[in-house]
């Protein structure tokens, strides 16, 4: 079998089809909670506790370059260069975690139990195992 074939066999197996799908979801689903803590969770977390901005949150490691005068923000002296220990950004990414992860947890949870509704016809038992039939059979035999 060629490398080609065989590529092609491997490319076309449902299981590399399901994690393309999945990473492509994953990655718009990601773009989907960073968009909600970013807009609507942090501004309304930053209005309780009076106007903070956890991304604005961060500690100058270095000196400014010379002659900056640009704005203080996490933005601006980040483009300019300047080293920064940004704790407020961790922040808000931790958060943005926590959040994606109790939505896919959420998620699973609640196909997990539509999936268990779909299941819960009974399985037919097992069959008896022929030594154990065989067995039955010598029982039977010896109480007659």
């Amino acid at each position: 079998m060629s490398m080609l074939s065989e590529f092609r066999d491997f490319a076309l197996k449902g299981n590399v089809i399901d994690l393309a799908v999945a990473v492509i979801i994953g990655g718009a689903f990601g773009k989907i909670v960073d968009s909600l803590v970013k807009d609507i969770i942090m501004p309304v977390i930053g209005r309780i506790f009076g106007g903070l901005d956890f991304t604005n949150n961060f500690i100058v490691l270095g000196a400014l370059p010379g002659g900056y005068n640009g704005p203080m923000t996490y933005e601006a002296l980040t483009k300019a260069g300047v080293p920064l220990l940004a704790y407020g950004n961790f922040i808000t990414i931790v958060i943005n975690f926590l959040i994606l992860a109790f939505v896919i947890f959420w998620m699973v949870k609640r196909f997990s139990a539509a999936k268990a509704k779909l299941d819960k016809a009974p399985a037919a038992p097992a069959a008896t195992p022929e030594d154990v039939l065989l067995l039955r059979e010598i029982r039977d035999a010896l109480k007659k």
